[in-house]
């Protein structure tokens, strides 16, 4: 594939071929997977959540430097909505630092509190938030770029739901910094659109989840393959905490307790939802179990392939949008 001709602020910012972040994919997003995004001319996160262990962090992020050979890469770190007992996110943020990662994801709440650290070390700040609200004031911190993810995305799409399509033209006129587009995001033509309303590039997760450099189950992935837009559900909407998952036995029994439950608690769900449970669906292939987190990007979900040809025909179908606007 030739050097793509299109030019804008995510590519200036991350020194990436294609304006598109491959999303950060919990217990997925490893070196493997993020220097894979890396080759293939794109940027991925390393999920810091998915390595609670410092020692282990910091030597999937010198493994995964290593792979790219010089290539962009970046951690993602995903902080608790509140402030919990314990929880050690600036230690993180430090370790990230002391590796000398140049590139950050920020989720889950306000990044404010760290922004100094990071700054000071010179690293850029992709903030990814639920809606074009928090993505303004996210702007007014100082953060690098927002990253707003809509309705259709796999895991939380927070508690606005308006669709990608509406949040791309609607961010336009609401922030003076880059901005990507995610959920439901699966086709290169969406790139092309999302560009044309003002983006500067799309997040894509689900899409990516059946690459072949994803370590989880082949059993998962050939069920994301065979799925369609219309099997995933939300869940834990009682609970101010919707996610958008696959359809299974866990979303099932979940969407049912919450019915029948109308006082129902984050506490009361655990023992349904913990993220153990989905980790071991990976491990296994047994996708009935567990809050498997899943977009509508479904849609465009159809092989089991190396990321490399996902993108490439990802750049492919953007650059024949392209051509559908061509002005005579």
């Amino acid at each position: 594939m030739t050097e793509i001709v299109y030019r804008n602020a995510v590519n200036a910012l991350f020194g990436t071929r294609l304006p598109i972040v491959a999303g950060g994919l919990m217990w997925l997003a490893d070196a493997d997977y993020v220097a894979a995004a890396s080759r293939a001319g794109i940027i991925g996160f390393i999920t810091a959540a998915s390595f609670p262990e410092p020692q282990a962090l910091r030597a999937e992020i010198r493994r995964c430097r290593d792979l790219c050979e010089g290539g962009p890469f970046g951690v993602n770190v995903s902080m608790l909505p509140k402030l919990v007992p314990g929880e050690k996110t600036r230690e993180v943020f430090e370790l990230i630092v002391d590796e000398g990662v140049k590139f950050v994801e920020t989720s889950g709440r306000s990044p404010e509190a760290f922004l100094p650290l990071l700054k000071e070390a010179g690293i850029k700040v992709l903030h990814k938030v639920p809606s074009v609200r928090f993505a303004v004031k996210a702007a007014s911190l100082g953060v690098d770029a927002v990253a707003i993810v809509g309705a259709e995305c796999g895991g939380h799409p927070g508690l606005d739901m308006v669709g990608s399509f509406v949040n791309a033209a609607w961010a336009e006129s609401q922030l003076d910094i880059p901005y990507l587009i995610g959920g439901g995001i699966g086709r290169g033509s969406q790139l092309a659109a999302a560009l044309a309303m003002g983006a500067s590039g799309v997040v894509v997760g689900t899409r990516f989840a059946v690459a072949e450099e994803i370590w989880a189950h082949d059993d998962y992935k050939r069920r994301l393959v065979e799925a369609g837009p219309t099997d995933t559900d939300l869940c834990m909407q009682s609970v101010r905490n919707t996610v958008r998952t696959l359809r299974n036995d866990t979303s099932e029994a979940v969407k049912e307790y919450e019915a029948q439950n109308p006082e129902v608690t984050i506490q009361d769900l655990l023992p349904m939802v913990s993220g153990k449970i989905g980790r071991n669906a990976y491990v296994t292939g047994d996708w009935s179990k567990g809050l498997l987190a899943a977009g509508q990007s479904l849609a465009f979900v159809d092989r089991i392939e190396p990321l490399a040809d996902i993108v490439r025909r990802f750049e492919s179908d953007m650059r024949q949008a392209l051509g559908r606007l061509a002005i005579n």
